[in-house]
């Protein structure tokens, strides 16, 4: 047998948790790159349950791996919630809502994702709400707001599309506030594996829409969609999700407003958009927002700790 390594100190821990969501959001900004080729010939359904079911192989076959078996059993309420509201609806419905309003119009409307996990976290969590969290969110929603208006297209916004991305972003908060508890009884491994097994089954009725799709989808598409499931979901949900167990909803929540920035700058490296002066400046205080929310004011506190 191998011995257990020591706990590694608090200033590791609190890198390799900052790795982690650095991990995350990047891989997450990539992912709206990937949707663009993938979303012209999957439907909304079909390109979540193909996403989800590239992301349960591959991190079923980790967790056979690493040998880690099932969570306790106080992490399956959070598990079967995350993995419904989060892996399951939140997927489907963003799928659907970014077919019928421009990308600008959806950034803007789930970007109400990370005020909501705030709210819900001091709520039900009691993490309470911190005022450079509540200032760094201010700033980060302006940011997202602008880069959001950028990117928005002359054709007008559908009432449908509004309320799907705003379901969207109520199912975001829910998935990530259902989460948070679960990871104190499993891994970051075991409750995303499971999470996003929940939510493949949740989204097997279109099985049948994805077969037929699959077998006409251009292989690019096809490709694009394993990509979304290997690596925005199978790494960036488990990356997530071990930032999460170290620190509060509402920071990790904070975090994911840095997206917006990177997806200007990896449309405009990998898409050769360049990118209006108003989305530069939109993604300048989406990051100065996050800085914001995550610095701590007086001396530092550990992990979980705002």
């Amino acid at each position: 047998m191998t011995s257990t390594p020591p706990p590694a100190p608090a200033p590791a821990r609190d890198r390799r948790a900052l790795a982690a969501a650095c991990t995350t959001v990047v891989l997450w900004a990539s992912a709206f790159v990937s949707i663009r080729s993938a979303g012209e010939a999957y439907s909304p359904g079909a390109l979540a349950l193909g996403r989800l079911l590239a992301g349960t192989l591959v991190l079923g076959a980790i967790l056979l791996v690493r040998r880690e078996g099932l969570p306790g059993r106080g992490a399956w309420p959070g598990i079967a919630g995350s993995g419904l509201l989060w892996f399951g609806l939140y997927m489907v419905v963003l799928n659907w809502g970014e077919r019928e309003v421009d990308a600008g119009t959806a950034a803007m409307v789930v970007n109400t994702g990370p005020l909501l996990i705030a709210l819900l976290s001091a709520g039900l969590l009691g993490e309470g709400l911190p005022r450079r969290l509540l200032a760094g969110m201010a700033v980060s929603f302006a940011g997202a707001a602008v880069v959001g208006v950028s990117l928005s297209g002359e054709e007008g916004a559908s009432v449908l599309g509004v309320l799907l991305c705003l379901l969207a972003a109520v199912a975001y908060a829910g998935g990530v506030v259902a989460q948070k508890p679960a990871l104190r009884h499993g891994s970051a491994l075991q409750v995303t594996t499971f999470g996003c097994l929940t939510g493949t089954v949740a989204c097997l009725p279109f099985a049948g829409t994805l077969v037929s799709e699959a077998a006409a989808a251009p292989v690019p598409a096809t490709l694009n969609m394993v990509y979304l499931g290997v690596f925005p979901t199978a790494l960036a949900f488990t990356t997530w999700a071990y930032a999460l167990a170290r620190t509060t909803a509402g920071r990790m929540g904070a975090t994911t407003y840095a997206v917006p920035a990177l997806v200007v700058l990896m449309s405009w490296v990998l898409l050769d958009e360049i990118p209006a002066p108003l989305a530069v400046g939109g993604g300048v205080l989406c990051l100065a927002g996050v800085a914001l929310s995550r610095s701590r004011a007086g001396r530092a506190s550990g992990p979980g700790r705002t």
